[in-house]
């Protein structure tokens, strides 16, 4: 790969983070002092922890929680999908009629453009919706080992669909990855917390996590490059396409039997439950532009540790010695494929023949 093809890798990359050119921002960087830095990078990662986590146990409590019983996944989803397609609309208002004070891109609903990013919208609706079942059906404790599948169809995607080959390495990452997974399934079935219908959710949610990554590429010249702009599109056809499915599902009826539905504290948590949502996109890419792609994955990576380990402090459960080497494999796994990758990435950018005829082994 040459010079020019990596470089526009890297600028759709970003674009899907929706950040921009580092260029600048790095010679800027330089110029602050090395503290002021590095108090900047630890603020940035804090606040992704801190969504991240907040998000995935605040989903947890709206699907799965004893004193709510309230047992309508798709309208939770709907909600979030709801207030972040006003919340960018919002916020594009807002940017017109105050230049200056906030950046944000004009949004304006186009039938076409919402028609070109329709494709997409389908396998995000699958994402989010497998992503919030298998969180309603699995323990905070075994989300991340159940979702630890999409690295796996990320590679097996890319062959299949872009022929793009991985190393030999990659896939012995790969492969750890899976063998934490299956311990993991074995470990909480011989507690007796597996829960099958969770494990198949959390499948289809790494899957489908994989194919709107692939979507994305292909969906964002539709909207000019902006993140933005595709996410106010594919919340608002979510929000459409949900509809009928509230309806199918008999989630409207179960919403109206629902004893806390004029409760302040339930619509406060379920707008919150939507901030988060559409505070994660903007972190992430926060996350990305203050460091790097590969800090981010292994940021994120960490994160589903600490995020592990506090659910099983905060549900008082007791794990064994296996269920947490299942835990190790998947990070570990995870880990290794983000320096594996960041590795020949550099590899590429800056090649050496004598190291390349090394690192040739492709399957």
């Amino acid at each position: 790969m040459n010079r020019a093809s990596l470089k526009r890798s890297k600028i759709l990359h970003m674009a899907l983070m929706g950040t921009s050119d580092p260029s600048g921002e790095d010679e800027a960087s330089q110029e602050k002092p090395f503290v002021l830095r590095a108090l900047q990078i630890a603020l940035v990662v804090s606040l992704y922890w801190v969504t991240s986590i907040s998000m995935v146990f605040l989903n947890k409590y709206l699907l799965d929680s004893p004193s709510l019983r309230l047992d309508t996944p798709i309208f939770v989803t709907f909600y979030q999908c709801l207030v972040t397609a006003l919340l960018c609309k919002g916020l594009s208002t807002l940017a017109t009629c105050c230049p200056g004070a906030v950046d944000f891109p004009a949004l304006r609903l186009d039938l076409r453009v919402a028609r070109s990013v329709l494709p997409l919208s389908v396998v995000f609706i699958g994402m989010i919706t497998f992503n919030n079942l298998c969180l309603k059906y699995v323990g905070v404790a075994f989300y991340n080992v159940g979702r630890s599948l999409t690295t796996v169809f990320n590679v097996l995607l890319s062959y299949l669909l872009l022929k793009q080959t991985t190393s030999f390495y990659a896939l012995l990452t790969c492969s750890i990855i899976i063998g934490g997974f299956w311990l993991g399934v074995d470990q909480e079935d011989a507690e007796g917390t597996l829960s099958w219908t969770g494990t198949l959710f959390s499948v289809l949610a790494s899957l489908c996590v994989s194919l709107n990554a692939i979507y994305t590429k292909k969906v964002l010249p539709a909207v000019d490059g902006s993140i933005w702009r595709l996410t106010f599109y594919n919340n608002v056809n979510a929000c459409v396409l949900f509809l009928p499915l509230l309806l199918l599902l008999g989630e409207l009826r179960a919403l109206l039997r629902f004893p806390q539905l004029d409760s302040a504290h339930f619509w406060g948590m379920m707008t919150l439950g939507g901030l988060f949502g559409f505070a994660i996109g903007y972190v992430t890419g926060l996350q990305i532009k203050f460091t790097s792609p590969l800090t981010h994955n292994v940021s994120g990576t960490a994160k589903a540790c600490a995020q592990t380990v506090l659910a099983v402090l905060y549900y008082e459960e007791t794990k064994s010695f296996l269920w947490w080497t299942s835990n190790m494999m998947v990070l570990g796994g995870s880990f290794a494929y983000t320096w594996v990758r960041g590795w020949e990435m550099k590899t590429q950018e800056d090649p050496n023949p004598k190291e390349n005829e090394k690192s040739t082994m492709e399957v």
